[in-house]
């Protein structure tokens, strides 16, 4: 009899947690062939994406070969881009993979499946704003964060060498969408553009010259948070000169300015859209049952409605919010995905004992917003605290970091996750604050 086998497409902090759990506790014991599909070779905790982008957090010391940790946990990475389900057969097709001449590496293929996860995690939503495409960037893979930072890196160096004054927009950044991304990215780069003039570039004044615009389509910045965390996380932007515009709709990105819908242009030099969320528009053209974002629709056991054996977790997947209003979903955070990861591992060998499955029931335990090294505020709530606690200052900024101390656990062990930062801890007293190249 031949074991099963589980797949799972998508690498992110949800979909490695998981096939890394199930690869320990299933692979390495034989009772099933676990695999993951995933297009890329690295794995980045897409929360850190703004310090990537602005400079102060190091690509190289913070990502994960995906074929290390296939081999460490018991599982197969499988490269390549999923791009369409026989489900009658139970297999998923995935895309050739090709090198940057245009030789191929791994030709298309189908990966069998009994159990299929996908994990495929957002891509931002740019509404069809027109010239979103061509001048802004997307803060969605280290890609296009570390393609950011060197365009903010180039302009500093482009201003601290030109023989005649700054023009209106340069060295002026423009940040659309002020949800958690966008507010921690504009606090980020408080702190990184001042980092990058302390290193002798002399003709820049940081007062003077450097402008971080955070526009925003509502009334207050962070709408999906509570209004507490608003109010200060605002006051703590405009002692860093943050320009917040609220009420303000984006109408057109140009090429060096924002075009808002009361007809008023925004210069800058650089545009970030953060500005809503999506899923990959591939998984409503798979036959399953999506929402208008394109966000698998799974009932409380995380199965999709339209096949049982395919489940969804994170940011692509529309869950149902228990106990909470009819209709409510649970919100595309890394906490959420998390959290469904850890449930899918006993799930899904409930699925392969053939034994009844059961609820998720998703619990929140708050937001922390973090503004670099100036503060984190936040709020921790539900069973964690036994009520609502609302923090400030290094305790919340400690909180913050064992977000990511919590994933990292999930995918090396308590050992090796202290070993690592320590490590950093020492290379860091020897390197600048700030990336500057």
């Amino acid at each position: 009899m031949s074991i099963p086998n589980v797949v799972v497409v998508g690498g992110g902090a949800g979909g490695l947690e998981l096939v890394t759990r199930l690869g320990d506790r299933l692979g390495r014991k034989g009772r099933a062939l676990v695999t993951l599909v995933e297009r890329g070779r690295t794995h980045f905790w897409k929360p850190h994406l703004h310090e990537l982008a602005a400079g102060t957090m190091d690509l190289d010391v913070h990502e994960l070969d995906y074929l290390a940790q296939s081999h460490w946990h018991g599982f197969r990475y499988r490269m390549g881009e999923m791009v369409g389900i026989d489900r009658a057969a139970k297999k998923i097709m995935v895309a050739p993979v090709y090198d940057e001449q245009g030789d191929i590496i791994v030709p298309e293929r189908s990966i069998p499946y009994d159990v299929l996860v996908l994990a495929v995690g957002s891509r931002t939503n740019d509404f069809g704003t027109p010239g979103v495409a061509e001048h802004a960037v997307a803060l969605e893979s280290t890609e296009e964060a570390d393609r950011f930072h060197r365009r903010l890196v180039n302009a500093f160096l482009r201003a601290h060498a030109q023989p005649v004054a700054l023009s209106l927009d340069q060295l002026q950044v423009a940040i659309v969408g002020a949800g958690a991304t966008g507010v921690e990215l504009a606090a980020e780069l408080h702190n990184a553009t001042r980092a990058l003039v302390s290193f002798s570039l002399d003709n820049i004044d940081p007062d003077k010259h450097i402008r971080i615009h955070l526009i925003e389509a509502s009334e207050r910045i962070l709408p999906a948070l509570p209004e507490r965390l608003s109010v200060k996380a605002l006051a703590l932007l405009k002692r860093l000169d943050v320009e917040v515009h609220l009420g303000a709709r984006v109408a057109e990105v140009l090429p060096r300015a924002v075009r808002l819908s009361d007809g008023k242009e925004i210069p800058a030099e650089m545009v970030v859209w953060a500005a809503g969320v999506k899923a990959p528009s591939f998984l409503s053209q798979l036959g399953l049952q999506t929402n208008a974002i394109h966000q698998i629709v799974v009932n409380e056991r995380l199965q999709s409605l339209t096949d049982p054996s395919i489940f969804a977790l994170g940011d692509c997947a529309a869950s149902p919010w228990l106990g909470k209003a009819p209709g409510s979903l649970v919100p595309p955070r890394a906490q959420a995905a998390h959290q469904q990861a850890s449930f899918l591992v006993h799930q899904i060998e409930r699925v392969l004992a053939r034994q009844p499955l059961k609820a998720w029931h998703y619990r929140d335990f708050g937001s922390l917003v973090s503004l670099g090294e100036y503060s984190t505020v936040g709020n921790l709530m539900g069973n964690f605290v036994g009520g609502n606690m609302w923090l400030e200052g290094f305790f919340a900024r400690w909180m913050y970091l064992s977000l990511y101390k919590m994933h990292e656990v999930a995918l090396h062990g308590m050992t090796k996750t202290a070993l690592a930062t320590l490590g950093r801890m020492i290379s860091s007293r020897t390197e600048p604050r700030v990336k500057l190249h």
